[in-house]
């Protein structure tokens, strides 16, 4: 018999299609963003006119992992071809690739002194290869400049296109990360132009690329999904070889976006992660704040 996730449901409801308003359980708390860390971090994005998911997609760690000179940077723009319902993230009008863009961001990364980077993009389903080459040339720039940092490319699913997934594991990455986001059964929902059974394949052949080629996703919970869904899926990316996950708190950004159908406790997270760890994934981060790449550093290990 299926069961949800225990939560605040008292706290959490609509108002016909007007998200009521609600606090934040009390195991949900973020600092807010300050110190020479972060001051440092904010003047070197700014310095190199770059985007960052941590501001695009208002990252509740965004303090902590400035604080420690880290960043998520984000290529092709602000703007996503795709409107999904979670992300805070601007879609309408693209802009053209910016050529300098790759090299930006290893001199960025380089300014920072950084030992791991993690890179990600909008969505841009306009480009062919859906900008598979945009994120090669950035991980080979920053090699380029500093052999030794790992590199971590959150991507979108290019569509579907193999070559274009191709394109990317084949550049010096160690971590191929591809969110799966929820469970097959809400993606009409939550991520509208997105396929489940495509995630999983942009996983698999990412994978069998490079043997080596640790592979990784990510979750969001809170938006209706069910215990048994969530092993299921765990099951699923194990299937592929995917050999990191992440488990987060949905919070919702604005009232654009889709409400928090529940909170859920920092306990179950603990039960998720053992249930993951069981299955066979290398490494698993979960908690209420988790996000994709929180202590993204730790998972090259």
């Amino acid at each position: 018999m299926e069961h949800e996730l225990a939560d605040t449901r008292s706290q959490a409801g609509t108002s016909g299609n007007r998200p009521v308003k609600r606090r934040h359980p009390d195991w949900i708390k973020v600092r807010m963003p300050a110190g020479p860390g972060y001051t440092q971090t904010r003047a070197i994005v700014s310095t190199f006119k770059l985007n960052t998911v941590c501001q695009e997609a208002q990252c509740p760690n965004i303090g902590e992992c400035w604080g420690h000179g880290t960043a998520t940077f984000m290529l092709m723009g602000d703007v996503c071809t795709r409107n999904c319902r979670f992300c805070a993230v601007n879609h309408g009008r693209m802009v053209a690739l910016d050529p300098g863009e790759p090299r930006r961001v290893a001199e960025a990364a380089l300014k920072m002194n950084l030992s791991h980077i993690v890179v990600t993009s909008v969505n841009r389903d306009d480009l062919p290869d859906g900008g598979a080459r945009h994120f090669a040339e950035t991980v080979h720039a920053i090699k380029h400049l500093n052999p030794d940092c790992t590199i971590e490319v959150l991507t979108p699913d290019f569509q579907g296109n193999e070559s274009a997934v191709v394109t990317v594991a084949e550049s010096p990455v160690e971590i191929f990360n591809h969110n799966t986001e929820s469970v097959p059964r809400l993606y009409k929902r939550v991520r509208p132009g997105a396929k489940y059974e495509r995630s999983l394949r942009v996983l698999e052949k990412a994978k069998a690329v490079r043997s080596n080629l640790k592979t990784k996703t990510g979750i969001m919970l809170g938006l209706g999904e069910t215990y048994e869904e969530l092993l299921t899926v765990f099951g699923d990316l194990r299937a592929v070889e995917c050999d990191i996950l992440t488990l987060g708190q949905y919070l919702q950004p604005s009232k654009e976006q889709l409400p928090v159908e529940r909170y859920v406790h920092p306990d179950e997270f603990k039960a998720l992660k053992e249930e993951a760890l069981s299955l066979g994934f290398r490494h698993v981060e979960s908690g209420p704040l988790v996000r994709s790449s929180y202590h993204a550093w730790k998972h090259v290990e």
